[in-house]
């Protein structure tokens, strides 16, 4: 009996976010009332408001639903070359494009740019910052992981919301990876102490 309540509830889950992925993607933000992302999904709206608490709530647990089912396992690990995972990452986005706009221009800005630091910034881990940057305390290297996390978030939502389409995953892709090596070079002009040569 549990077994297939779950299977239920998983069945419900997956279609609201499917549903709001959907309808985002068409409608934007602002004028998608609950009773139209439950009709999508045909569950009741009070299923909505049980399991998400509000229709924000579900629209950004459906944008971490779409990065956990297709971006990450796009994104590859810790041994995928970095230009491939970072490609990876400017595809995702610009397939996405008019549900992440959507999602980043409207009542949810907020909330969807902390959840897209939190990804960017699991990306990062404190032994690549160690690697690059030398031999870090931990609180530099959460600030040094904050920095980058919110300046790349900044990057990829200014390309997802302004640039011109179509949307080029290849010029995103240098554009970061440039930024990178502008980092690690500059870098490794600093003499000990974190002061320029």
């Amino acid at each position: 009996m549990q077994d297939r309540q779950d299977r239920r509830v998983r069945r419900s889950r997956a279609a609201l976010m499917a549903a709001a992925v959907r309808l985002v993607s068409e409608r934007g933000t602002t004028a998608l009332p609950v009773s139209d992302l439950s009709d999508a999904a045909d569950v009741s709206r009070q299923l909505v408001y049980l399991q998400f608490g509000d229709r924000d709530a579900l629209l950004v647990a459906a944008a971490a639903d779409l990065v956990e089912r297709e971006l990450l396992p796009d994104v590859g690990d810790a041994d995928t070359p970095r230009r491939a995972r970072v490609l990876a990452m400017a595809r995702h986005f610009a397939r996405h494009r008019s549900f992440y706009r959507a999602m980043l221009t409207g009542s949810c800005a907020f909330p969807m740019t902390r959840a897209l630091n939190r990804l960017f910034g699991s990306l990062i881990t404190m032994t690549g910052l160690r690697e690059v940057f030398g031999d870090l305390d931990e609180a530099t290297a959460h600030d040094l992981a904050a920095l980058i996390t919110g300046g790349t978030g900044a990057i990829v939502n200014d390309w997802v919301i302004d640039a011109d389409d179509p949307l080029d995953p290849e010029e995103l892709t240098d554009r970061l990876l440039r930024l990178s090596t502008a980092l690690t070079r500059s870098h490794s002009t600093l003499a000990p102490g974190g002061r320029p040569q």
